[in-house]
């Protein structure tokens, strides 16, 4: 079996077998991951880079706006704040400015990390 190819496995099961709160943790990872990316992209004038990353940051926001469950009060927080997030990423785009992405960025971190004390709390 190829490399690539077990890797590719390795993911697919890692996905396949996490619970709602590990897959919502790994969408907050991509982000982060992505975001870097296209901040290093604005940096060194790579402008079809950069927009292809902030895309695939702006999709994984619209995606966790869509799977919100408003049966909660503070989904509409998350509403807003995705809401806030995605506008920026569309000005980042149409702007490359990597000052935007370094603040969707840091909003990402915080939300990674606050859903991660989440998780930590649940599991006590």
């Amino acid at each position: 079996m190829a490399l690539p190819s077990v890797y590719a496995q390795y993911n697919n099961n890692k996905i396949l077998s996490a619970s709602p709160a590990e897959l919502t943790l790994m969408l907050y990872e991509g982000a982060i991951k992505f975001c870097n990316i296209a901040i290093v992209a604005v940096e060194s004038k790579n402008i079809e880079k950069a927009h292809v990353h902030i895309v695939k940051v702006e999709r994984i926001i619209d995606y966790l706006r869509q799977t919100l469950n408003m049966d909660y009060p503070v989904s509409e927080d998350f509403e807003k704040i995705y809401g806030y997030l995605g506008r920026r990423l569309t000005e980042a785009n149409v702007k490359k400015d990597k000052e935007i992405l370094e603040e969707v960025n840091g909003h990402l971190h915080s939300m990674r990390d606050t859903w991660k004390q989440v998780m930590e709390q649940n599991r006590k």
